[in-house]
């Protein structure tokens, strides 16, 4: 261990010796290291960013998505057989991951008269799957199943439209219906094309204005919802065989169609993707060691006398290799070290929702990768034990008289 220390304590004083030339030489390393942790960085952030809006509209992998109608009528099959058919199967299946989404149109009071609003009942656990993330406010839970106010998370449009600027006077609004209820808005999230308003209300409710009437006609067509299944992507086959025909067992013949709802090549994609940026920041990093290389050669030359007198004077062959390989290493391990720093300070102060998130919060908000950290390190280190490689051979290889006469 002592002559291990000794050896990196002298590279070390080697280094802090000759640091002008060490800093000119440096100075591709720690660019190139730079240049390769933000880019991998940014490009395992960008991954993830995508990855959570692909997810958003269609899910996460797996997500099977299973709809059931009368062949005959087209009218979807009775709430009430619809839960209870869909209990059963999670149940017997140990399936825990599940959501509902139905699609309808609620007329609510606004300033500028009654308007017809797209209006999604989903479950509180299809925010999750979804990866929902309300820029103010809160997403929908349980409880507001059973609260006495139906509780609404609606888009900015919708809030615009009420002419509330934001949550913290606690707005509400009337759903107009045979029986008209004020609704408490507990969040908003950013999504909808320019003016179009949209809400989310939860799938059902304990609360009477959930019972259609006979000039009800959207509360009508609430029993048709979709069920959504997140399971393994490798089951995502059998799952959908199985689904469809035991629920079309348990409704009584009625026509059950499962598909998958996400998309399937995104993971694919994302990982080309993470290679790409893999690849361009090697190759970066390449074109600073061969900088790092060239100035190793020159120095050796240059150090060639001293490297004789050091020979003279006992030096082993292993101690000078050592010694001179390690010099590169200290120093390219240094020039990283403080380039990943600077990288990590650079990525963190990036408003990273605004520039590709479109301003939607991200349900995992990414930190810096450490993988790219680790990789800036040590790619750094290999660099520069490859750089002093050839030096160091140079170097064991010259002869003592010739060394001393240079």
């Amino acid at each position: 261990m002592t002559p291990v220390l000794a050896t990196l304590a002298e590279a070390w004083s080697e280094v802090r010796v000759h640091k002008a030339r060490v800093v000119l030489s440096l100075v591709g390393v720690f660019l190139a290291v730079f240049a390769m942790t933000t880019v991998t960085a940014l490009g395992l952030i960008v991954a993830q960013v995508q990855q959570e809006q692909g997810e958003r509209y269609g899910g996460r992998p797996a997500t099977v998505a299973v709809t059931a109608y009368d062949p005959q009528t087209g009218m979807p099959p009775a709430a009430g057989e619809w839960d209870a058919a869909v209990t059963d199967l999670t149940g017997r299946y140990g399936i825990t991951g599940t959501a509902s989404i139905a699609h309808e149109e609620t007329r609510f009071r606004l300033p500028g008269g009654t308007r017809s609003v797209q209006t999604r009942r989903v479950s509180p656990s299809y925010g999750p799957l979804h990866r929902v993330e309300p820029v103010e406010g809160r997403w929908l839970r349980e409880g507001d199943r059973d609260s006495l106010a139906p509780a609404v998370v609606v888009n900015e449009a919708f809030l615009g439209a009420l002419g509330v600027p934001d949550l913290s006077t606690r707005p509400t609004v009337v759903i107009s219906g045979s029986r008209p209820v004020r609704a408490a808005i507990v969040g908003v999230v950013r999504e909808g094309h320019g003016e179009e308003l949209l809400a989310y209300r939860v799938d059902r409710s304990a609360g009477p204005w959930d019972e259609p009437g006979p000039a009800d006609p959207a509360a009508m067509a609430h029993g048709s919802s979709t069920l959504e299944l997140w399971v393994p992507p490798e089951q995502a086959d059998e799952v959908m065989a199985v689904v469809a025909n035991d629920l079309g067992l348990a409704l009584g013949g009625a026509q059950v169609d499962a598909y998958r709802q996400d998309s399937e090549g995104l993971e694919e994609t994302l990982g080309l993707l993470r290679l790409a940026i893999r690849g361009a920041g090697t190759v970066v990093l390449v074109l600073g060691g061969l900088g790092v290389l060239n100035i190793g050669l020159v120095t050796v030359r240059q150090r060639i006398r001293e490297i004789g007198v050091r020979r003279s004077f006992g030096a082993t062959s292993s101690r000078i290799f050592s010694a001179i390989m390690l010099e590169s290493v200290c120093a390219t391990f240094m020039a990283g070290l403080g380039a990943v720093a600077l990288s990590v300070v650079l990525v963190r102060s990036l408003p990273l929702e605004s520039l590709l998130n479109g301003g939607v919060p991200l349900a995992d908000t990414p930190g810096f990768p450490v993988a790219a950290a680790v990789e800036g390190l040590v790619a750094a280190t290999a660099v520069g034990a490859l750089a002093g490689l050839l030096p160091a051979v140079i170097a064991v290889r010259a002869r003592v008289i010739d060394a001393i006469r240079f």
